[in-house]
């Protein structure tokens, strides 16, 4: 490598000109990792009309952002976004670039890199610095998620990895953070124009996201059948949360797709994790080891999740958590009297 590579790159996704929250925890980690580096972080965002949001990226952490502004950039497309990305990279050449492992980040971050001539860690779960090397540790489940596998890439730049939403915590804002933001030319040409948008259905959300509940109250495969589902949701509804689960109660039909939590479901960081009858298989444990605060019920005191666990109570979940749900309300009535049932 003979170019001297600097700086990591966060690419900031943004939906409507709605920064997603995936890439202020991506904001938060670069920081970090630019601390390790003595580097800085830069943010880069492709759009059209969004000058108004770019000072909060700065107050999020990043010290520069670059602003690619084109109405042809307006709503996602592949083309413009890989020929934008691929010219800021090629004329910045920074050390580490980072995205979302969303759909978005998914379809961008493999054509950036095959473009800069470089590789790509997908679905990463952790990001470190070896400091020997300072290369980027891209941490990833592998083998079925049987084992966490570390990958660096020694010998090609810019590192690059898509990290899961989630995974990582977002950086505090910081009104006093000052940055520098440049606004960078680029022609799209009618011939990047691979396809036409013809329409932008918006899918209708009724239910609220997994990701975004403070409590969860999640089941396995140990809570035994669908009807002991009920048991969960009446905790959670007494602390104002959500029921989720592990792939194997998904797998029996107990419970729907956007309901699972792990590595082939998605990423929680709850204030409280409640795992019932969770055993605490590696896969799981990706989708909410970060979580603030967990409580293990499991009748099988071996069961890995104690080992994750703040808590652990060893017990049929089928008792514990009536019990539990009486406890709550007892606690609730004694400090809410009437109003015992303010969540």
């Amino acid at each position: 490598m003979s170019k001297a590579y600097k700086g990591i790159f966060v690419y900031i996704e943004q939906r409507e000109k709605e920064i997603q929250n995936v890439s202020l925890e991506l904001i938060g980690k670069a920081k970090e990792l630019a601390t390790t580096l003595n580097e800085e972080v830069t943010a880069v965002v492709l759009g059209y009309q969004m000058k108004s949001e770019l000072d909060s990226l700065i107050k999020y952490g990043a010290d520069n952002v670059i602003y690619v502004e084109s109405e042809k950039l307006d709503l996602f497309m592949t083309e413009p976004y890989t020929k934008a990305l691929t010219e800021v990279i090629l004329d910045k050449d920074p050390a580490i670039v980072l995205f979302g492992a969303t759909a978005i980040g998914r379809d961008l971050a493999p054509r950036l890199a095959c473009r800069v001539g470089t590789g790509l860690t997908a679905d990463c779960t952790k990001l470190d610095i070896n400091e020997e090397t300072n290369n980027l540790m891209m941490t990833r489940p592998a083998f079925g998620g049987n084992i966490m596998a570390t990958i660096e890439c020694p010998d090609h730049r810019p590192q690059m990895a898509t990290v899961r939403p989630g995974v990582m915590k977002k950086a505090e804002y910081d009104e006093k953070k000052q940055g520098n933001i440049e606004e960078k030319k680029i022609e799209i040409n009618a011939s990047d124009m691979t396809y036409e948008i013809l329409e932008v259905i918006k899918e209708k959300k009724e239910k609220k996201d997994i990701q975004e509940a403070t409590v969860l109250v999640s089941g396995g495969r140990g809570v035994g059948c669908l009807d002991s589902f009920n048991m969960l949701k009446d905790v959670a509804d007494e602390l104002g949360g959500m029921v989720s689960a592990s792939r194997a109660v998904i797998d029996a039909g107990w419970k729907s797709k956007e309901y699972q939590v792990g590595q082939t479901g998605k990423t929680v960081r709850p204030d409280l994790y409640i795992a019932c009858g969770i055993s605490g298989a590696i896969q799981h444990l990706a989708g909410m080891e970060e979580s603030e605060f967990i409580v293990a019920i499991n009748k099988d005191e071996t069961a890995n999740i104690f080992e994750t666990a703040d808590v652990g109570i060893v017990g049929d979940v089928c008792k514990v958590l009536p019990a539990l749900a009486d406890e709550i309300r007892k606690a609730k009535k004694e400090k809410y009297g009437n109003l015992a049932h303010v969540k």
